[in-house]
């Protein structure tokens, strides 16, 4: 029986998975710098949520994020503009444990 090969690079960060790779390739070839920053703020709210699922115990910093991006784009991208800490989707909510039930 023969196997199936597969011509695809190995995954860098295993945490973030081959589609945050992807999409970082896809923002370094982005020529739109607006585009290219909310492409970015973007795949670091995902790498976010990505590293809290996969570390339940470290906190996910935004400085760990920017050296992984880097890492994945090798020093391609930048994340050193403004409004990259606080991104408009972070989650602010406070935690709600559960609705109550009627009696």
């Amino acid at each position: 029986m023969d196997t199936l090969t597969q011509n695809l690079p190995p995954i860098r960060m295993r945490n973030y998975g081959r589609i945050i790779q992807n999409m970082v390739q896809y923002a370094c070839t982005l020529t739109d710098v607006a585009q290219q920053q909310a492409l970015v703020t973007y795949i670091a709210q995902c790498m976010r949520q990505k590293n809290m699922i996969w570390n339940k115990d470290q906190d996910s910093n935004w400085d760990r994020i920017r050296k992984d991006i880097a890492t994945l784009s090798n020093g391609r991208l930048d994340c050193d503009f403004e409004g990259f800490d606080t991104p408009k989707y972070q989650n602010n909510r406070p935690n709600v444990q559960g609705k109550k039930k009627k009696k």
